[in-house]
């Protein structure tokens, strides 16, 4: 029978998701068939606004390429990302977890780097900091053997893959815990940075009058067969935007604190001012070790982005 009315149309619609073999996905697409119509009703989308819209999502894929993901950025200004994580962590929600979002900027292939090693690959401004982090199961052992991703921006405020004039995996390395579950390395201290605003993710935050800034942080991986695989962010505790995260990642669990020392004998000798350490520990939950596809793969090349910063509008 013909379609008669809008009723009609979501339950024709529905019909169809309901066609699908496999449970999960008819599950996932009814419900995003149900929740989207009814969003639109709620709304009453008008036919002008629904245009703008296809436009902005095929703006996103547009904008995506191999040294950036506009998809992943618009998913973490939406709250989706951490959203994702928090539900499938930490007993699935129900207690603090040491996970976090991906982010947009892990690549693979990080360079294999020694226990205490640099992750600095080529000149990088910046206060050093010397880093100890423990993985532990959730009984509180140490987790011996797990890859440790690690990755963070310059003090710039530039991911390696943003910006041709550092080296390819500069800031990225790929440790592997002792039998302890410690893994220690060098790098330099975090700051926070503005993601870009050239496209709908920018046009977005713009339109909210929210900043654009991510507060310091340094990313971490941890992979090994029988747990599962986590994402997480350690945000320095003196960053004045932890609060108001453009991509809503940081909880309590992540706040760590990066200690400043100005006095003694630093941890490497060509030190000869200040310096930070880091200490913190994860806790990792047994279950799938799944690496899922990267975000990016590869380098942008020619010259560096502008960085924008949006002011936060009271």
């Amino acid at each position: 029978m013909p379609i008669r009315n809008p009723d009609e149309l979501t339950q024709a619609v529905l019909n169809e998701m309901a066609r699908a073999e496999d449970p999960r996905t008819r599950d996932i697409l009814s419900a995003l068939v149900r929740h989207l119509h009814g969003f639109v009703r709620e709304v009453h989308l008008t036919e002008p606004e629904f245009h703008q819209a296809i436009g902005l999502i095929a703006r996103l894929g547009q904008l995506t390429n191999a040294s950036h993901n506009e998809v992943a950025l618009a998913a973490g200004s939406l709250g989706v990302s951490s959203l994702v994580c928090l539900q499938n962590n930490g007993n699935k929600g129900q207690t603090e977890t040491t996970a976090n979002l991906m982010g947009p900027f892990w690549r693979m292939h990080s360079p294999v780097t020694p226990q205490g090693g640099s992750i600095v690959r080529s000149p990088t401004p910046g206060i050093p900091v010397f880093a100890q982090v423990r993985v532990l199961d959730v009984q509180g052992q140490p987790v011996a053997d797990a890859e440790v991703d690690v990755w963070q921006c310059s003090a710039d405020g530039y991911y390696e893959n943003q910006d041709p004039e550092q080296a390819d995996m500069n800031l990225r390395g790929k440790f592997t815990t002792d039998a302890q579950g410690w893994v220690q390395f060098r790098s330099v201290k975090p700051i926070g940075y503005p993601i870009p605003v050239s496209g709908p993710v920018g046009t977005l935050v713009k339109t909210l009058g929210r900043h654009n800034m991510r507060p310091a942080h340094i990313h971490f991986m941890i992979y090994k067969p029988g747990y599962k695989t986590q994402f997480s962010q350690v945000y320095s505790s003196d960053d004045p935007n932890l609060e108001t995260d453009v991509q809503f990642g940081v909880t309590e669990a992540l706040i760590g604190r990066y200690t400043l020392h100005t006095t003694g004998p630093a941890p490497a000798p060509d030190v000869q001012g200040p310096w930070y350490t880091l200490n913190y520990e994860f806790v990792i939950e047994p279950g799938e070790s799944r690496l899922p596809p990267p975000p990016i793969t590869g380098k942008a090349e020619g010259a560096r982005p502008e960085r924008v910063v949006l002011t936060r509008r009271n």
